[in-house]
């Protein structure tokens, strides 16, 4: 015998049926974000994923190619070749690994580091424009989510 109340699993599925929709709603918007923001690009000849590992680098300092890989969810031979492209650009340099010769430690050039500056501005430009069009209300949820967003982001 169940301890939950006829009413109480009408309650129940109506949670998960909202539960769902949102999740629906925040992926569609979130994906829709993204892509509007791909085009607010400073350097059109990078790619999104080599700037998104730019991205990566600028929050951990420097990685090995391996961790770069696991980081961005890409297989490690693919990573090898984004960082060879970014390389050859100028905006990676790679030295010995400090504890194992085997391998190499990626980091940033100066050159990435300014090309970064100038895209976040731009991007957060964007968005503030953007965010003009919200009320007050809205802008106090936005703010309130941006950290959870984040995390979801990172995990």
């Amino acid at each position: 015998m169940s301890d939950q109340s006829p009413g109480g699993a009408d309650h129940a599925a109506r949670a998960e049926a909202e539960d769902a929709a949102a999740i629906n709603a925040l992926r569609s918007s979130v994906m829709r974000l993204g892509r509007r923001l791909k085009h607010q690009r400073v350097d059109e000849s990078l790619s999104p994923t080599e700037m998104s590992v730019l991205g990566t680098l600028a929050r951990c300092g420097s990685a090995t190619p391996g961790e770069l890989a696991r980081k961005e969810h890409v297989q490690p031979p693919s990573m090898t070749r984004i960082v060879a492209l970014l390389e050859a650009k100028g905006l990676v340099r790679l030295e010995p690994h400090p504890d194992d010769r085997r391998q190499k430690v990626v980091s940033r050039t100066e050159r990435a580091e300014a090309m970064l500056e100038e895209s976040r501005r731009k991007r957060n430009a964007w968005l503030a424009d953007l965010a003009e069009g919200l009320d007050e209300d809205e802008w106090a949820k936005l703010r309130a989510a941006a950290p959870v967003l984040e995390k979801l982001a990172h995990l």
